[in-house]
């Protein structure tokens, strides 16, 4: 005889398809840039940190290639400070750059980084491999903490619109992000989602975890 779902388990996965269908639609009717506008600002702007095609070559500064469209636009706009309040996403940096960009503009970049290829980083420490795949596929029940590919996929592909993507991503950079969700310095995941996910993991967990991801294709 098959056991059911937990209710709370069964609650959220529910959740998430409605959530899911709601982003897929909302997704079809935002109007889509043009990435060959977005490769003149991204060849002349971006290069020094992301790379001409969107490929990092410093792992203090995320990989943009092939990351979903509507993701990166969200976060350029939660750079941009509105209306003389704070920027919702704080960094020196980024809120300056991305000051002087319109929503138009934001939508060229984001559709041209999209359309480029990831070259992907790779898994470096064996001594935690089975951690980090552990906490991604199944999580840890015991305390609470969801698995990683609910939401980004198993394959760290992640939801269009809502989830980015993180297979392949720099590990020091996914570590340096899971922290600052933790500890309060990142704060512009829907419905705290994050910071819950991330207030449940150990340093030893989400150091595990940013390396695995860092294989995933």
């Amino acid at each position: 005889m098959k056991r059911s779902l937990p209710s709370c388990l069964l609650t959220l996965l529910c959740a998430m398809a409605a959530f899911g269908a709601h982003a897929s639609d909302a997704a079809k009717a935002t109007p889509k840039g043009d990435a060959a506008r977005g490769q003149a600002v991204a060849s002349t702007v971006c290069v020094a940190c992301h790379g001409p095609d969107g490929n990092s070559p410093l792992a203090v500064n995320p990989k943009l290639a092939g990351q979903h469209p509507d993701y990166l636009l969200k976060q350029m706009k939660n750079f941009k400070a509105a209306d003389g309040k704070q920027p919702e996403r704080v960094n020196a940096i980024m809120n300056g750059m991305i000051a002087a960009y319109d929503e138009g503009q934001m939508r060229d970049l984001s559709a041209y980084f999209a359309s480029q290829v990831q070259k992907g980083e790779t898994a470096k420490n064996r001594e935690t491999i089975e951690l980090g795949q552990k906490l991604y596929r199944a999580g840890d029940m015991s305390k609470g903490l969801p698995a990683c590919a609910a939401c980004h996929g198993p394959a760290g592909a992640g939801i269009p619109a809502q989830y980015p993507r993180i297979g392949g991503q720099f590990p020091e950079y996914m570590e340096a992000q899971m922290k600052s969700f933790r500890d309060g310095g990142r704060a512009n995941d829907p419905n705290k989602m994050m910071r819950m996910v991330a207030l449940k993991m150990t340093d030893a967990e989400i150091k595990a975890v940013a390396d695995y991801v860092a294989g995933l294709r």
